[in-house]
């Protein structure tokens, strides 16, 4: 079993700043990611807050960045889901698509996921009508009505991209205003194909093989109504995965991981970063931040060895 000093968890903005950083520490490093590195940042068109972009950069343009930092550095890759974390500081073992590795420290940098409706037919349907990322799905939905549930920034950046290839988007929200920017919102206004329904939430998915309605529910009168959509693309916040970590490390009641400033968690040698962690703020220029704070941490962590 190769052992390395660091095993970095997750290929997202704070993955790829912790691998980037313990590496130029020299430190060996393992970066283990499930999917193609980028991390949330694949799924979003534009990024129009990531200092030094001022006119904007392609969530995919920004990933791909992100990771050729790590090229021509001693990073080892393994691609795969971490199926169990063991051990303890200086001697823990991961279990990675079917193999073990050594590491002296853990640095958790797995993001989140997509939160559900919890309705019944949602997981059927899910690439049917039903998505989870506008830039994924999007595409297939031209000139069709679809729907977006959410009231956050997330929401309204992907109503305002689908509004450039549907030809109705329906944005749903729960409450009876939008906790997104103005500067979004200012858009939406702006936007004819764009219709907000407030005070609502989606109660029933209709469609036996693909998405072909929506019944939406008043939240106040409980009046219910029928939609008409082909599509409806969910952003309704994320849940963190840490099924794989040991049930000693403390989360908060969402689940998310509990840390110090330094990025260090209740486990001598686990150290969390990014969105997984429990903090305000989850945008990519936190989450790289996290990553440097947490690699430092880390590698003053290892001197003791």
């Amino acid at each position: 079993m190769k052992q390395y000093d660091a095993l970095v968890i997750g290929g997202g903005p704070a993955g790829i700043t912790a691998a980037m950083y313990l590496a130029r520490s020299a430190c060996s490093v393992l970066l283990c990611e499930q999917l193609t590195p980028g991390g949330q940042i694949l799924m979003t068109d534009t990024l129009e807050n990531y200092p030094g972009y001022p006119k904007g950069i392609k969530g995919y343009e920004l990933a791909d960045l992100f990771s050729a930092h790590l090229d021509g550095l001693p990073v080892e890759r393994a691609t795969g889901a971490v199926d169990s974390v063991t051990g303890e500081a200086g001697n823990f073992v991961a279990r990675c698509d079917k193999q073990e590795y050594g590491c002296k420290t853990v640095l958790v940098c797995t993001g989140a996921r997509h939160r559900t409706l919890g309705l019944d037919r949602e997981a059927t349907l899910l690439g049917r009508g039903v998505s989870y990322c506008a830039l994924c799905d999007g595409n297939f939905f031209r000139g069709q009505a679809v729907a977006v549930v959410g009231g956050g920034n997330s929401a309204l950046e992907e109503a305002l991209y689908l509004a450039k290839l549907a030809g109705k988007v329906y944005l749903i929200h729960r409450r009876d205003a939008f906790r997104g920017a103005k500067i979004l919102l200012d858009r939406l206004n702006g936007t004819d194909n764009v219709v907000m329904i407030l005070d609502t939430v989606v109660a029933k998915l209709h469609g036996e093989t693909e998405l072909t309605g929506l019944t939406l529910r008043n939240v106040h009168s409980g009046e219910e109504r029928p939609l008409a959509v082909e599509g409806l693309f969910v952003y309704v916040g994320f849940e963190p995965a840490t099924g794989f970590l040991p049930a000693v490390l403390e989360r908060d009641a969402r689940g998310f991981i509990l840390t110090d400033t330094e990025m260090r968690t209740n486990i001598p040698g686990i150290f969390a970063a990014g969105d997984i962690r429990s903090k305000l703020c989850r945008q990519a220029i936190t989450a790289a931040g996290d990553g440097a704070t947490a690699a430092q941490a880390a590698f003053i962590f290892l001197e003791q060895f």
